[in-house]
């Protein structure tokens, strides 16, 4: 089991752990963290980091000496014949060893066979070592790609959570606006029994309050669909998930994030460890056009139950081997014709390193556009912060003069009702501005490549 693997493990094991033992709303820094750690689609990159570590271990095996093992007995006859045999591709035709004989027969004698041979490529131009780097980039690919999985879980998760509080802002002004609507519709019942006013004044009344009540079950609706959103990130039940707001309903700081590059951003660096990868097989190739040196030494015994001149002797002769040779030697092989091919596959790699080349600076500028954008919505998201509360004292004053008009008699109800409503509205809209800072805030930390700003912020740090 590999670093990775373990390291995985004991991450999963503590977070769930603590998720069983927590009680308390998470704040947003807890939220990530159990997100990160939960997430099937995090350990499954864990595991892909693993299985890049075991492919350099296995291509570290080549600088081992290969050692040959052979035991075998048989029965078989031992009519050979003179001439030539091509190689066989896939060794249908057995090979046989011997004098031929004049004759065909089929009597057959056992034979057995055991050696070992052991052969070690000293010389190999560098080819082990490139294969041994390409299984490094596989690797440090694979773990660029679990940062970019844990931060596409991070901004995920925080987005759920400012989701989450946002409806749950959205239904105490529902809340509210349902309260005052249900006062409207009491006075209103008292003042038309009274014969002050007409009817039509409390079937208005009714109806505005039941618009209220539709607005609350709609934001409730989005609580529970955000908080859904949010327990599937986290790996519990819906009903498990309490957040806890702390400074996040309040207006953040209005200092500016510090730039980053680009290039230092998860997706940036995933795709650099691919463009890497592809060069470490160009390089891998450039090392493969060479002769292959082995130096060779074999020890083997054969057994047989015919003699030299073809007589059988029967019985159990040739199960027990009875002839013993050695040998050392040293071989050379060069694939000529294998150039072609070669010269291919560099091209591909080629052409395909010029692709993830292309795509990197693409996502490059993606990154800086995407940048750009989730500053200026930032910006504007505080410009509104700052005016929603003018608009909320001057919707409270409205409301309040229409309805004191309507008691006296001097307004109307649809004044009174279209006064509840820009209230309501105005409630939600202040209460959504500073949220809607935060998350702003989140597009441009996203966008920059590390959410540690926002979550010490959100943390109250």
């Amino acid at each position: 089991m590999t670093y990775w693997h373990w390291k995985s493990t004991w991450v999963f094991l503590i977070f769930s752990c603590a998720s069983q033992a927590q009680q308390g709303p998470l704040t947003l820094g807890q939220a990530v963290e159990t997100a990160v750690a939960k997430y099937p689609a995090t350990r499954a990159s864990l595991e892909q980091v693993s299985a890049a570590a075991a492919g350099i271990n296995l291509a570290r095996t080549s600088f081992l000496p290969r050692v040959d093992l052979l035991g075998q007995i048989n029965r078989a006859t031992d009519n050979n014949v003179a001439g030539l045999l091509l190689p066989q591709p896939l060794a249908v035709l057995p090979s046989i060893s011997g004098p031929v004989r004049g004759s065909n027969g089929l009597t057959s004698a056992w034979g057995t066979a055991v050696g070992v041979m052991v052969s070690w490529e000293p010389l190999d131009f560098g080819l082990r070592k490139a294969n041994v780097a390409v299984a490094e980039s596989t690797r440090q690919r694979a773990e660029r790609t679990v940062a970019r999985t844990k931060f596409e879980v991070e901004t995920a998760a925080a987005d759920a959570y400012l989701t989450l509080l946002a409806a749950m802002q959205t239904v105490k002004a529902a809340q509210a606006g349902v309260e005052r609507a249900s006062v409207l519709e009491k006075l209103t019942g008292a003042i038309v029994q009274a014969e002050l006013r007409p009817g039509a004044d409390l079937s208005r009344a009714r109806a505005e309050s039941a618009m209220a009540r539709n607005l609350l079950i709609q934001a409730e609706q989005s609580v529970d669909i955000s908080r859904a959103a949010l327990a599937q990130l986290l790996g519990v039940p819906p009903a498990q998930v309490a957040v806890q707001a702390g400074p996040l309903l309040e207006l953040p700081p209005g200092t500016q994030p510090e730039r980053g590059n680009a290039s230092d951003h998860p997706f940036a660096r995933e795709q650099s460890a691919a463009v890497d990868e592809i060069k470490a097989r160009e390089k891998s190739l450039d090392r493969t056009y060479f002769p292959k040196l082995a130096v060779q030494g074999s020890s083997y015994t054969r057994g047989t139950g015919v003699e030299r001149d073809g007589a059988f002797l029967g019985g159990a002769n040739g199960l027990a081997p009875n002839f013993q040779n050695w040998a050392l030697g040293l071989s050379v092989t060069f694939s000529l014709m294998d150039l072609p091919a070669l010269r291919a596959k560099k091209e591909i790699e080629l052409h395909r390193e010029r692709s993830e080349t292309a795509r990197y600076d693409q996502l490059l500028q993606d990154l800086d556009g995407r940048r750009e954008k989730a500053q200026a919505v930032l910006n504007g998201a505080r410009r509104l912060a700052e005016n929603t509360p003018v608009q909320l004292e001057a919707s409270q004053t409205a409301e309040q003069q229409a309805a004191a008009r309507y008691k006296a008699g001097l307004g109307t109800l649809v004044e009174v009702a279209e006064a509840q409503r820009l209230l309501t509205q105005s409630e939600i809209d202040n209460s959504l501005a500073k949220l809607n800072v935060w998350r702003a805030m989140l597009t441009v930390a996203a966008a920059q490549g590390s959410l540690q700003p926002i979550l010490k912020a959100g943390s109250g740090q």
